[in-house]
């Protein structure tokens, strides 16, 4: 039973990861830090709750927050944040299997999916919304916060982002899709 709790953690941090890479990373390190239900000590990751991480990381929000209101070209922060998203994703999900077991690669590869997935279910959901919305970060760290407290609503966030992906493949199809017309 605490495989399968683990590996919804570790989904859902990673989940969380591809939707904005450094905020549930941050959550995540925080936790840990605090050994509230996630804790990377004595793992080959525990690099993840330590204070220069959690620093470095801080730093990169604020690195990417001035970046996107200074309008730096979206497609190239979008495919780097993306990127580093599914490594994030890979890294939690991993560190969360190696607190109690002794094989911890698999978080790797899961990790590495479940950011994907995510990160590719909300660009599509954002091209579409952009001009209305942009709930990434929150999403994002409420997300990390459940994943941690109560892991099963991975699934549902896993599910949910596959609902997203399929639903935004299946209007870009469309020749005209959201236009409405105005009288």
């Amino acid at each position: 039973m605490r495989l399968l709790i683990d590996i919804l953690q570790g989904a859902g941090l990673a989940g969380a990861a591809g939707i904005r890479p450094f905020l549930p990373a941050l959550v995540a390190g925080a936790f840990a830090r605090g050994d509230l239900l996630i804790d990377f000590d004595g793992t080959k990751f525990s690099f993840l709750e330590q204070p220069g991480w959690l620093l470095t990381l801080v730093l990169a929000v604020a690195v990417v927050g001035f970046l996107e209101r200074r309008g730096v070209a979206e497609r190239p922060l979008e495919a780097s944040l993306a990127g580093i998203g599914i490594g994030l994703g890979a890294l939690l999900f991993a560190g969360t299997l190696d607190d109690r077991f002794d094989i911890w690669w698999p978080g790797l590869v899961g990790g590495g999916l479940c950011a994907a997935l995510a990160g590719a279910a909300t660009r599509s959901l954002l091209a579409r919304t952009r001009a209305r919305l942009d709930p990434t970060a929150g999403a994002a760290l409420v997300l990390a916060a459940l994943a941690i407290l109560v892991a099963p609503i991975s699934v549902v966030a896993l599910g949910f982002f596959a609902f997203l992906l399929r639903g935004g493949r299946r209007r870009e199809g469309e020749r005209y899709a959201g236009l409405r017309i105005l009288k």
